[in-house]
């Protein structure tokens, strides 16, 4: 019952549109289609996001940069080094001893992806060391979306030149160093977890407590700026083509970072992370290492172990450490390269899905053939061209476009549209059929619509039993009366015998003139008194009650005659492709029609041939002799039914006589 209430609005629906012009029910399908787009993007948006995401990273992925990265190196906590130096944390004197080592290799800037929120004895030796160091920047960690209050250590360095009240990410608890470090300069750690657990973006700027503090690679930046004031501004994209926010440094007019909406920056995947070096602490501690890959270098020191936890999913690995996306991250704003959905994404998308909505309204209007193939087609590749274009911008450009809505746009436009043409051909075929079956039997007409035409001959043998009806007179009757008279009255003939032929189980085969071919499939007896009670009925409700019985002075009487036989014949189309006709052929069809020729002659409204006549073995039959049918070759014995008021006569088969009528051979 559920299917059928919901299939019963569907087809109402459909003829409505059916009902529309084609124009019409095209575009209004179209805006429906806009609307169920908007609908599904609202209610599925983070599983939306994640398949655009995952998709649209192939812009970096398929033509990723495969040149080393040497500016930033990471030196990694890893399992070697926990099983040197012990399980992580490590003491403060052995991060103390990794930091002086840096700074004695040559390393301009050390970025520490590592917070300190606890006092620990050492803590004072390794302050110093972050201090006496050339560069030195700590991890913050302010808690986005933490429902437990937490709030430990003290944050510190933040920025000046923003209002925390401009819509900047902001939270009331946070992880920061304790006090001991508080002169070290530091930038959070805090990344936008997606719903898939990816890490696509971070905010530029977290606020807690009415202060505003920069991502660590920011940090990183002014650190090396060596500037005492950090003051930054915030300003709104000037263009359709521009970010939503662009974040600038006061101590470094050239950058320009772009953000979303929101405030974050979009993590670059740009770069194969094997173009990262990496160089185990161990290694550093043991003076183990490649002096160049350190000097005058920037250093991001952070845990790439299993076992510490700080493993994300990437477009490239499942398993990717967090250390890798901060030097993404700087590599991204050292090349003043970071990329970033244009502010007019949303127009973009909308502008592409009605460029794809008219091509789609151009091809479903095309010729039927053009439609049925090129809108499945379009409705593939321009979803692939929406993804297609944002690869490519992604790619040449770094701008994230987008392409799930203009996609699923013209998937849903471009199958509501093969719907519709769909429904259409199958209401133009039907009325098609239909007026084919008004035409021609049923069973030709479907061969008709579902079958090619060929320039063979296609026909089968049949036994059948035929009736042939014709209106006599009929002739000098339309000569001496008006056409429009003719044709009703001919009309009124044809639909009521059509009438009553079908309601004894045959069908019209054919009308031709004033007469009329019907047909029953089988030679048997059920078939012959099927025939021989609608010739009676026949006459009975057309010759005696309807034809007019009181014509024009000089005007022959209408009368209707009837002719029955039983026999084989052949049934099917033949001609060209081109001009095929549908015919029925065999002796049959001749002794049939000859038979009803003989009506007026034997002056016998009802004439039944000799094979017919011998299935009709419980019907009161009378003989009316043997003839030499027009154009036939072999004498032929006729019947006639007695009706059931008349005395019954001598059969004339008692004294058989042979005559020659008009039109035979002797």
């Amino acid at each position: 019952m559920s299917t059928l209430r919901l299939i019963n609005p569907f087809n109402r629906a459909l003829a409505f549109l059916l009902r529309l012009v084609p124009y019409g029910a095209r575009l209004l399908l179209l805006a429906l289609a806009g609307v169920l787009t908007a609908l599904i993007v609202t209610l599925f948006k983070g599983s939306l996001d994640t398949v655009e995401e995952s998709v649209g990273a192939l812009g970096w992925t398929l033509n990723p940069e495969t040149a080393l990265e040497q500016r930033i190196t990471i030196v990694a906590i890893d399992e070697k080094s926990l099983a040197q130096e012990g399980n992580w944390p490590w003491p403060r004197a052995t991060m103390a001893r990794l930091v002086t080592a840096l700074n004695d290799a040559g390393v301009q800037l050390q970025l520490h992806d590592i917070v300190f929120p606890e006092t620990a004895q050492g803590d004072d030796a390794l302050a110093l060391a972050l201090q006496a160091s050339r560069g030195a920047v700590l991890a913050q960690q302010p808690q986005l979306n933490s429902e437990q209050t937490l709030r430990t250590g003290v944050l510190s360095h933040p920025v000046s030149g923003v209002s925390c009240s401009d819509g900047l990410a902001s939270t009331s608890n946070y992880i920061a160093n304790n006090a001991t470090f508080a002169s070290i300069p530091k930038g959070h750690i805090s990344p936008i977890v997606s719903s898939d657990g990816a890490i696509r973006k971070m905010p530029a700027l977290i606020c807690v407590d009415g202060s505003a503090y920069p991502a660590l690679p920011i940090s990183a930046l002014l650190q090396a700026l060596s500037t005492q004031v950090w003051g930054v501004s915030v300003t709104e994209g000037n263009s359709l083509f521009a970010p939503a926010q662009m974040l600038q440094l006061d101590s470094y007019p050239g950058l320009r970072i772009p953000l979303d909406a929101q405030g974050n920056m979009r993590i670059s995947y740009r770069n194969l992370p094997e173009t990262y070096q990496a160089i185990s602490a161990a290694d550093i501690l043991n003076g183990d290492y490649d002096p160049a890959m350190l000097e005058n270098g920037w250093v991001i020191v952070g845990a790439t172990a299993f076992g510490i936890g700080d493993i994300v999913p990437t477009p490239y690995s499942g398993a990717t450490p967090g250390v890798e996306l901060l030097a993404r991250i700087l590599g991204s704003l050292l090349d003043t390269n970071v990329p970033y959905a244009p502010s007019g994404a949303a127009l973009f998308m909308f502008l592409l899905s009605m460029v794809s909505a008219a091509i789609l309204f151009v091809i479903a209007g095309a010729r039927e053939r053009f439609a049925s193939y090129g809108l499945p087609i379009a409705g593939l590749l321009l979803p692939s061209a929406a993804i297609t274009l944002h690869i490519e911008l992604l790619g040449s450009s770094n701008i994230w476009l987008g392409w799930v809505s203009p996609a699923l746009y013209c998937v849903l436009a471009a199958s509501a549209l093969m719907l519709l043409e769909q429904a259409r051909v199958r209401d133009e075929r039907s009325r098609v059929f239909g007026n084919l079956n008004a035409y021609l039997p049923s069973d030709v007409a479907k061969e008709i619509a579902f079958s090619l035409p060929s320039s063979s001959v296609n026909a089968r043998r049949a036994e059948v039993t035929l009736l042939s009806a014709d209106l006599r007179n009929f002739s000098a009757f339309s000569e001496a009366r008006p056409p429009e008279e003719s044709a009703a009255l001919l009309h009124f003939f044809f639909v009521r015998a059509a009438e009553i032929v079908e309601q004894h189980g045959g069908r019209i085969h054919e009308f031709k003139g004033d007469s009329l071919l019907a047909i029953w499939d089988g030679h048997d007896a059920q078939a012959a008194t099927q025939a021989l009670h609608a010739a009676e009925q026949m006459q009975a409700s057309i010759d005696r009650d309807m034809l007019p019985q009181h014509l024009p002075q000089g005007l022959e009487p209408l009368a209707l005659g009837v002719g029955i036989e039983q026999g084989s014949v052949l049934i099917g189309s033949i001609g060209p492709a081109q001009r095929r006709t549908h015919t029925l052929l065999g002796d049959t069809v001749t002794i049939t029609l000859r038979i009803q020729e003989m009506t007026a002659e034997l002056a016998s409204p009802i004439l039944i041939g000799e094979c017919a006549a011998r299935q009709l073995s419980d019907q009161k039959l009378e003989s009316q002799g043997s003839y030499l049918l027009a154009g036939l070759r072999t004498p032929h014995v006729l019947f006639s039914p007695v009706a059931a008021d008349s005395p019954t006569r001598r059969s004339k088969s008692d004294t058989v006589s042979l005559s020659v009528v008009s039109g035979g051979r002797r």
